[in-house]
C-alpha cells in the first residue's frame, strides 16, 4: 500500500493499482451524503464509516450531522490513519480531530460481527473494491448473506446501510433483499463533470 502526491493531488495504490485519488472523489462524497440523508436531523445520530481512505466520505458525513452526533471511523490499515494525520491535514486529515469522530483501527468486518445490536442509525461501507474484494480476501464476507445479516443486526430500526461498489452486482442486490433490506441502486460518477457514471452506491434501508 503506497501514498503518492503530485502537484497537490494525492492517491493511494495497492500493489501498483490505484485505489483512490483526491481528484476523483465524487462517488465518495455522494456515498457520505446518501448514507446519512435519513438521519441528518436525528438527535445524537450514531454513524459508522467503514474505510477512511482519503477522508472524503467523512467530510460529507460531518457536514450533514449535528454537533451531538458520533461517527465511528473503522480503518483496517494503521498507515492510512497515520497518512491522514501526517500528510493529508490540508485535504481531510484534520477532520479526524473533530470531537464527533472516533477512529478505530480494526477490521470492520469483525467489528460489525462482534459489535452490539441496534448500535447505529447509519452504516457507510467503502470496504475494498465492493462486493468483489481486491485488497483482503476476507473482505468478501461483508457482502455475503452472513455479513449482510450482521450489518442488519448492527442497525437501529429504520436505519440505513450504504455500500460503495466499483460496479453493479445484481447478485449482491438480491442478497441484500433476501436478508430484509429495501435496496436502491444509485449510479455514481468518478468526477462531478463526468458524462457517465462508473461506480454504484447501494442504499439498503430497514
Amino acid at each position: 500500500m503506497s501514498l503518492y502526491e503530485h502537484d497537490g493531488a494525492y492517491s493511494i495504490s495497492f500493489r501498483g493499482q490505484e485505489l483512490m485519488h483526491s481528484k476523483a472523489s465524487a462517488s465518495e462524497l455522494l456515498l457520505g451524503k446518501l448514507g446519512i440523508e435519513r438521519v441528518a436531523r436525528t438527535p445524537g445520530a450514531r454513524v459508522m464509516i467503514g474505510g477512511l481512505g482519503l477522508g472524503f466520505t467523512l467530510r460529507t458525513v460531518l457536514a450533514g450531522l449535528g454537533a451531538d452526533a458520533q461517527v465511528d471511523v473503522v480503518e483496517l490499515l494503521p498507515k492510512v490513519v497515520a497518512w491522514n494525520r501526517e500528510f493529508l491535514q490540508d485535504l481531510n486529515g484534520a477532520l479526524l480531530e473533530d470531537p464527533r469522530v472516533n477512529v478505530i483501527e480494526a477490521d470492520v468486518v469483525e467489528r460489525i460481527r462482534q459489535g452490539p445490536s441496534d448500535a447505529y442509525h447509519a452504516m457507510i461501507l467503502d470496504v475494498d473494491n465492493g462486493p468483489t474484494g481486491m485488497v483482503k480476501a476476507s473482505n468478501d464476507t461483508l457482502y455475503s448473506h452472513s455479513g449482510l445479516r450482521a450489518v442488519r443486526n448492527a442497525l437501529k430500526p429504520g436505519g440505513r446501510a450504504a455500500f460503495w461498489s466499483a460496479g453493479e452486482d445484481p447478485h449482491f442486490k438480491a442478497r441484500m433483499e433476501t436478508v430484509g433490506f429495501r435496496v436502491g441502486v444509485i449510479p455514481a460518477k468518478v468526477h462531478e463533470r463526468a458524462k457517465r457514471a462508473a461506480y454504484v452506491i447501494y442504499v439498503a434501508d430497514l
